[in-house]
């Protein structure tokens, strides 16, 4: 059963549309996302309130990566290009987890310049 490429296929597909839902909902909270363009994107939301540092809503390598900037686009959230930094967050930062303290200054950086630019169409 477990070899059936038939079931296997379904699995994958049905995998693909739940993380397609996922990737919905979390992407249009986020302040921004991340990428290094083509390969990775990290989608990242931080609300002074009630967290204590930027978190990392989403993330994808390639064909997810694409999916989160076209969900991204779709509901103008910014995207930021910065290749060393969407590498590392995607590498050692899991998803609904906040951003570690070495990224607090380059991550708070992306975020004043969005804020500011988002300011000026408000």
């Amino acid at each position: 059963m477990e070899g059936d490429p038939l079931l296997r296929s379904r699995m994958r597909e049905r995998m693909r549309e739940i993380l397609n839902v996922n990737l919905r909902v979390a992407v249009p909270q986020a302040d921004v996302v991340i990428t290094n363009p083509e390969h990775f994107a990290v989608a990242i939301k931080w609300d002074s309130n009630t967290m204590l540092a930027p978190k990392v809503l989403a993330k994808g390598q390639d064909e997810i990566a694409f999916v989160i900037k076209q969900i991204a686009r779709e509901n103008n959230v910014s995207i930021v290009e910065n290749k060393p930094l969407a590498r590392d967050l995607y590498a050692n930062v899991d998803i609904n987890e906040e951003i570690p303290r070495e990224y607090w200054e380059i991550v708070s950086k992306i975020l004043v310049k969005v804020y500011s630019i988002a300011k000026k169409f408000n």
